[in-house]
């Protein structure tokens, strides 16, 4: 900066004025500063002013899987709104590993970045205690309510239940959930079951525990060993309900190749709304749960809250909009992508 002020003929005060878009700053002098700067090459030191500043810009997300579809494409759009914010987002995934989600919260890294946006699925409502942390952070997902930090959720009730109207609109009454966790309280599992099984009690249908098929890991895989179990259990089914995309898409690939017609004989639909719904075959319908407005929401909170880091500040709660969106696996082939939007209350 000394030599860029040199040979400008200006004060160092002024180039670093330059360099940080001060905006009051003659044409000719600003001219004068650029020309400078770009014949010696110089670049502004970030490490050192951002030392100054006590701020990285930089933020941290942590979620459980980047080969889960939901959470790689929810990550794409928390990093388009960091980076429309002027800000960079780290990546760490954990594995959904209890130990691995405690470190996130306790370790060196956490001293990168100015905050964390963290989507944990190995802790619980019990860890409650554990995101006492001394840097700002969004909590993310359905393991802990009521914690000491922001927290932006799915209305997963109301959206399961939504979709299993849709499909009992459609006339289905033996509706199969695919990705059941038995004995879960509090989580994804628990509360999508809870809207499904309000769906079927409003319509009067009877609920059948024989049509909980269990998979504890949400992939596709998962969901198409789940499709056979129930098939090969004689099962009556006419309609299934995966309580996300990727056991969806495992479930319709065991219907296709059981040769089962989807959706004259099985309608299928998941949760997500990932982008490989729409390119399947057919379409597939599904739960749009809001992820750009999740995204957007958990950095605008993330920011405000490095900003101003008041403890006595009260802590946010957001539930984010959804949509059902009907595509070919219920509505037909050739059926137009129909998205129904509900609100919730934020």
């Amino acid at each position: 900066m000394h030599e860029v002020a040199a040979l400008a003929g200006v004060s160092i005060k002024t180039v670093s004025n330059v360099v940080n878009g001060y905006q009051y700053i003659r044409p000719a002098t600003r001219e004068k500063v650029e020309a400078a700067i770009a014949e010696l090459g110089y670049q502004v030191n970030v490490s050192a002013r951002n030392l100054r500043r006590g701020r990285t810009d930089l933020i941290g997300l942590a979620v459980p899987e980047l080969s889960l579809p939901y959470f790689a494409e929810l990550a794409d759009s928390v990093i388009r709104a960091a980076e429309a914010r002027g800000v960079t987002v780290l990546i760490e995934q954990t594995g959904s590993s209890r130990e691995r989600e405690l470190e996130v919260l306790s370790g060196q890294r956490r001293h990168l970045t100015d905050g964390l946006i963290f989507s944990p699925l190995a802790l619980g409502q019990q860890d409650h205690d554990a995101l006492q942390v001394d840097f700002p952070m969004v909590l993310l997902g359905e393991r802990i309510f009521g914690g000491p930090a922001d927290h932006v959720t799915m209305n997963n009730v109301e959206a399961a239940r939504s979709a299993t109207a849709h499909l009992l609109g459609l006339g289905r009454r033996r509706i199969a959930v695919i990705g059941a966790h038995e004995g879960e309280m509090m989580g994804s599992a628990a509360l999508r079951e809870k809207g499904y099984r309000q769906a079927l009690e409003e319509a009067g249908v009877p609920f059948d525990p024989a049509l909980l098929a269990e998979a504890g890991l949400w992939h596709r895989a998962t969901g198409a060993e789940a499709m056979h179990r129930l098939l090969d259990a004689g099962v009556e089914i006419d309609a299934v309900f995966g309580l996300n995309d990727a056991l969806a898409l495992g479930a319709l690939h065991a219907l296709h190749a059981r040769r089962i017609d989807v959706p004259g004989k099985i309608a299928v639909i998941g949760f997500d709304d990932i982008e490989e719904t729409a390119y399947s075959s057919p379409t597939m319908s599904t739960v749009a749960p809001g992820r750009e407005q999740i995204a957007q929401t958990a950095v605008d909170l993330l920011l405000a809250r490095i900003a101003d880091p008041d403890p006595d500040r009260p802590y946010q709660r957001v539930v984010a909009d959804f949509t059902i969106v009907g595509r070919e696996s219920t509505l037909g082939e050739g059926a137009p992508a129909q998205a129904a939007p509900l609100r919730t209350a934020s």
